[in-house]
């Protein structure tokens, strides 16, 4: 069996844009402390986030 770390986030397209740069800014900041993140996925609707898609980009 072969683990991939992923690095999920979800930022709806309903938020203000001050909410989202604050979200995007401390996101880069959580991500840069963490090791060995390999995937990234980024979401706006929760659809975006379904099992298929999630292993699908960590395959």
């Amino acid at each position: 069996m072969r683990w991939t770390t992923l690095f999920l986030c979800r930022s709806p397209d309903s938020s203000k844009v001050r909410s989202k740069m604050l979200y995007a800014s401390s996101k880069d900041r959580f991500k840069r402390e963490l090791d060995g993140i390999q995937v990234e996925l980024q979401a706006t609707d929760p659809s975006e986030m379904s099992i298929d898609i999630v292993k699908g980009r960590a395959l």
